[in-house]
């Protein structure tokens, strides 16, 4: 029987939570669908299990760990062609039953969707905001530098529409944890930007779907739950240099040429000197942490700008 949906997922050593992923998709929708898995490397056995355990369930060995947008790409470019939908969404997503027949029933209203995104609730319940505006120099800034210290600052809150009420509406992007794709607006921007090795892919893809002329829809009627950050709060000296990188890239794309070049230096300086304040700063958590004589689990940077 022909799939209706793609499901693509990502992993990278994902362990028990691939199972947990597929096992709560079963239940998240009534369609025929079809999984692929891209690999980035994974030595845990996850994938392979994958493969031996579920039905419809494609495995494809990227070779390297190729980051998350390069390998979205070809997960997706590994699915049935003909299939109009297509989910991407991390493999520490739990699926809320019901939940991807939503986002497929919200894109059917809203024909112009490039995008969908659902609600998504961190494992104590609480809403995340995967719902946001495109950061321009001045938001972007003030909630790099003030977010963590200052977390109520109007650029976090602005950047963040955490005055905005949760309901059904466009907005400049949404989280890569868990997007379901229009085919033809994913093809017609050529998808992921694979130059973002990890973070900000998807606010990338977001506004490159807004300006080709299609909507990031805001869906809260579905719901997921994503354990997230499995891989990046193991490894802070690599992950938050890699999401400084994205940002700097992000803002340098928009900004070309030599009338900016003077912005562009002072960017990557500003972010260069971020990164190493914030991996100092996640070292010293860490060693604190181990001379605890109670060690509790480390927390994890979310999937955001």
């Amino acid at each position: 029987m022909t799939a209706e949906l793609a499901v693509v997922t990502v992993t990278y050593s994902s362990g028990d939570h691939l199972s947990n992923f597929l096992r709560s998709l079963s239940a998240a929708t009534t369609v025929e669908y079809e999984v692929v898995i891209a690999d980035n490397g994974s030595t845990d056995g996850a994938p392979e299990a994958a493969e031996r355990d579920f039905d419809n369930l494609t495995l494809l060995r990227t070779g390297a760990n190729i980051g998350y947008g390069g390998a979205s790409n070809r997960a997706v470019a590994a699915t049935d062609s003909s299939t109009e939908f297509v989910i991407v969404a991390n493999p520490d997503v739990e699926w809320v039953p019901g939940s991807v027949d939503e986002m497929l029933a919200v894109a059917r209203r809203w024909p112009r969707a490039g995008a969908v995104g659902p609600l998504i609730r961190e494992p104590d319940g609480t809403v995340y905001p995967s719902a946001r505006r495109v950061p321009d120099l001045v938001s972007g800034t003030g909630h790099a530098l003030l977010g963590r210290v200052w977390k109520s600052n109007p650029w976090t809150a602005g950047y963040r529409q955490d005055d905005e009420a949760i309901a059904e509406r466009t907005v400049g992007w949404l989280s890569g944890s868990c997007l379901l794709l229009r085919r033809a607006a994913f093809e017609s921007i050529n998808g992921f930007d694979s130059r973002y090795f990890m973070y900000m892919e998807d606010v990338d893809l977001g506004d490159r779907l807004a300006r080709s002329g299609w909507l990031n829809v805001f869906a809260p009627s579905a719901e997921v739950i994503h354990r997230k950050g499995h891989v990046a709060g193991e490894h802070p000296e690599l992950m938050l240099p890699a999401h400084h990188e994205s940002a700097y890239r992000f803002q340098a794309d928009r900004h070309p040429g030599a009338r900016w070049a003077p912005l562009r230096a002072g960017l990557r300086a500003g972010l260069w000197v971020r990164s190493r304040m914030a991996v100092a700063s996640a070292r010293r958590a860490t060693t604190s942490r181990s001379d605890s004589p109670i060690v509790s689990p480390p927390s994890t940077p979310p999937r955001e700008a």
